[in-house]
């Protein structure tokens, strides 16, 4: 079962743990979070001009609005600013600067009514970030940058924290997706990769929608199944998420249990120091490079 925490006033190592069994924490607006927010969005609504970012969509031919956020993310996502209002998130959340990796901030949307739903403006389907080469002690931080409703929000699947679900990921390598990817932007062409699913029917039953206002913090670890809300909204949803781990935790391998990741490769190398920019260490990394074996027997191996 998982418990959902809001405006827990628990210390870090704390929440670590209960983050990595499977609790989730809501937050509420907080100045760090809101300053993030508000950069994000002018950066978004320079780039769409006078029309609205969440209403874009119905002015602009997709290919044509596929090319604003292929100019749009790249600046938010390498902008020193942005890696500096994430220490300013750390140090109001009390979490160690010294130890706490983060990986650069996203901007996320998810179109309405199947819009643009690939590519740059990509809808994921239930999953673990851990079938795409995330360790099990990634946790996730998820933030609105505009107001969300229970059709456009981001969607949990609790029921599963301690159950298998048969996936793609035993052909998954990061190493080897990235290199493709890189192929597929010099070449010019359409990305339609997709990445590992479930390979039978998620229920619905199990499902839990959580909301926060813009400025408030959905924080989550990354082997949750989790997923985008098809959304009906007629608004596009803007969303900012970014992830940590921490050191002592990468070095002892804490975090989550794996019951269904059979994925290699990690993205561990993408996890920065706050405050020097430097990635973690070598050797850490090359702990995770051959994946992390799964630990039940119920996990189902798809065969090559």
């Amino acid at each position: 079962m998982s418990i959902v925490y809001f405006d827990s006033s628990l210390g870090e190592q704390v929440v670590r743990q209960k983050l990595y069994e499977g609790d989730l924490f809501v937050y509420s607006p907080r100045p760090s979070v809101l300053a993030l927010c508000d950069f994000a969005r002018t950066l978004t609504e320079e780039a769409f001009g006078s029309i609205h970012p969440t209403l874009a969509q119905h002015h602009f031919a997709p290919d044509e609005y596929a090319k604003i956020l292929a100019r749009l993310k790249p600046v938010f996502i390498n902008h020193p600013h942005s890696k500096q209002l994430i220490q300013d998130i750390f140090r109001e959340m009390g979490f160690d600067l010294e130890k706490t990796y983060f990986d650069v901030p996203r901007m996320r949307t998810a179109t309405s009514n199947g819009y643009l739903t690939t590519g740059i403006a990509y809808s994921f389907e239930p999953h673990r970030d851990t079938w795409f080469s995330a360790p099990l002690n990634q946790l996730n931080w998820w933030i609105p940058m505009y107001d969300i409703e229970a059709e456009n929000c981001l969607t949990f699947f609790p029921g599963y924290w301690n159950k298998p679900v048969p996936n793609e990921s035993v052909d998954y390598d990061c190493r080897r997706w990235y290199a493709e990817g890189r192929r597929i932007q010099a070449e010019g062409t359409k990305d339609t990769r997709r990445r590992p699913q479930p390979l039978e029917s998620v229920s619905e039953a199990e499902e839990l929608r959580l909301l926060c206002n813009v400025g408030g913090m959905i924080l989550f670890s990354g082997a949750h199944l989790h997923g985008t809300v098809p959304n009906t909204t007629g608004r596009t949803r803007f969303s900012i998420d970014f992830r940590t781990v921490h050191l002592d935790d990468v070095a002892t391998r804490a975090g989550a249990p794996n019951l269904d990741t059979l994925c290699t490769g990690t993205l561990m190398g993408d996890f920065l120091h706050p405050l020097t920019l430097v990635p973690v260490p070598e050797p850490l990394i090359a702990l995770y490079e051959q994946g992390t074996p799964v630990q039940t027997a119920k996990a189902e191996r798809v065969p090559r």
